[in-house]
């Protein structure tokens, strides 16, 4: 009898890694645009610090990250237990907002010239040469900044997360968002740590010569295109997820688009085109309200 009950523990918890393993799966699918656009961002994070203190500030930022997720972890599994008839609205909201983050980045790219960027960052270097700059307190508003960042990028998984896992058991969810929230941290920082070491490695082999001085050399000329690229992957990738969450969530829309895909080999891809198309969409509408309530709070006289 305790043999029988061995292995009938031992069996349901295979039944449950197992569909612990798809729903993470599903989850991480779901949440590739924000795992893209949080390495790139959180990569960004250590501009101005030097060289030496890269990786005490992303090591930082990821303690700080993993005290969000122990704060968002607990509170997904309440709205899940106590108000599941939020979850869809919470995951359209995440949706909306990839996409206005997606769209304003295109903004920005297309509506200021690189002779802006360049003299913003001129300035950010020229008061980090002031020797009148604490760095420790700038290090504590990089940290700080960045931290604050990966709590809302942190909350948009989280979100997508719950929304795959909703109407689950809930040791399912809690694996499942755990698991979730922890290979963030290890996944994005890690990555982050050694892409902002990159092109220091690039230069070490440069200074020593030899065979692997031309690797060196590539390294230092590729690392700021790698930045690049994953900032345009992550954009992309915010109007491919948040647009696809946003038309599944609007059944009209989704019957709609789906009216127009022709079957055959490329149904996925014109699918996934139409959602970013609706999502740059969506991105655009919220862009300009968000524009409009600036707008009126300009005008709007203080009050004293």
């Amino acid at each position: 009898m305790a043999g029988a009950s061995l292995f009938t523990l031992l069996d349901d918890i295979a039944t449950l890694l197992d569909d612990v393993s798809i729903l993470a799966k599903v989850a991480a699918k779901k949440t590739a645009g924000v795992l893209g656009d949080d390495l790139a961002l959180n990569a960004q994070q250590v501009t101005g610090v030097t060289a030496a203190r890269e990786l005490p500030v992303v090591a930082a930022v990821a303690k700080g990250a993993l005290v969000n997720k122990t704060i968002l972890v607990p509170g997904a599994l309440a709205i899940s237990a106590w108000l599941p008839w939020l979850i869809t609205p919470l995951m359209m909201a995440g949706g909306a907002f990839l996409c206005y983050e997606g769209v304003e980045k295109l903004a920005h790219r297309f509506l200021h010239s690189k002779e802006e960027d360049a003299q913003r960052h001129a300035e950010r270097v020229q008061a980090l040469a002031d020797g009148n700059v604490d760095p420790v307190a700038f290090e504590r508003r990089k940290v700080k900044g960045a931290i604050r960042t990966d709590f809302i990028l942190s909350a948009e998984i989280i979100v997508l997360t719950l929304g795959v896992v909703a109407g689950q058991a809930v040791m399912q969810q809690l694996i499942v968002l755990a698991l979730v929230a922890v290979g963030m941290v290890v996944v994005v920082y890690g990555l982050v740590g050694g892409i902002v070491k990159l092109d220091d490695l690039g230069l070490l082999l440069c200074r020593r010569g030899g065979v692997l001085a031309p690797v060196g050399g590539w390294l230092v000329t590729a690392t700021p295109w790698l930045m690049r690229g994953l900032s345009i992957a992550g954009t992309a990738a915010m109007f491919l997820v948040g647009g696809g969450i946003l038309v599944h969530s609007i059944p009209a829309v989704h019957h709609f688009i789906l009216s127009f895909v022709p079957a055959g080999a490329v149904d996925w891809l014109v699918e996934n085109l139409a959602n970013a198309v609706f999502g740059i969409l969506a991105g655009l509408a919220v862009l300009l309200v968000v524009q409009g309530i600036k707008h009126v709070r300009g005008k709007t006289p203080a009050t004293t």
